[in-house]
């Protein structure tokens, strides 16, 4: 049983910070600098709620993969995970709704207006909170990695 929790300890926490990565520095990029801002828009919030559902998947199954064998940081471990697991919820549950509202309510592309628009503004504003909150849940998953390996070494 302690190799499978093991195992499905690393697969979570592989999909979950690769996939944070690979959205934030492949993903978005690419389908901003090729499609228009609207389609762009679309693209990228379809494919971020994927991947934040994706990450609280993997967080239930490292969290449940946690109870499955003694681990001498589980409190730690445990404590990362559901910080992670509550930045991501309220990312997609709380965050990106209220974006997509603003996008509606524009009727179109953000980027069409002025700095000084307070729509605009908003969005901007939840789009800032949004890279940092993503930022915080990859750097927490980077540090459950380093005290996985810790953990492994003793």
């Amino acid at each position: 049983m302690r190799v499978f929790a093991w195992f499905l300890m690393i697969v979570s926490l592989v999909v979950w910070i690769g996939g944070i990565i690979f959205f934030s520095f492949v993903i978005a990029p690419a389908v901003f600098s090729l499609l228009p801002s609207p389609a762009a828009g679309a693209v990228v919030s379809r494919s971020l709620g994927s991947l934040h559902l994706m990450g609280l998947a993997c967080g239930v199954i490292f969290l449940a993969a946690t109870l499955l064998t003694e681990l001498k940081r589980a409190r730690v471990l445990r404590l990362l995970a559901v910080a992670m697991i509550f930045l991501t919820a309220y990312s997609q549950f709380r965050i990106t709704p209220k974006m997509e509202q603003i996008r509606q309510a524009v009727g179109g592309s953000i980027q069409a207006l002025p700095p000084q628009d307070q729509g605009r503004a908003a969005f901007d504003r939840l789009h800032q909170i949004s890279v940092i909150v993503e930022g915080v849940v990859l750097v927490a998953g980077i540090g459950l990695v380093g005290v996985l390996a810790a953990e492994k070494r003793a």
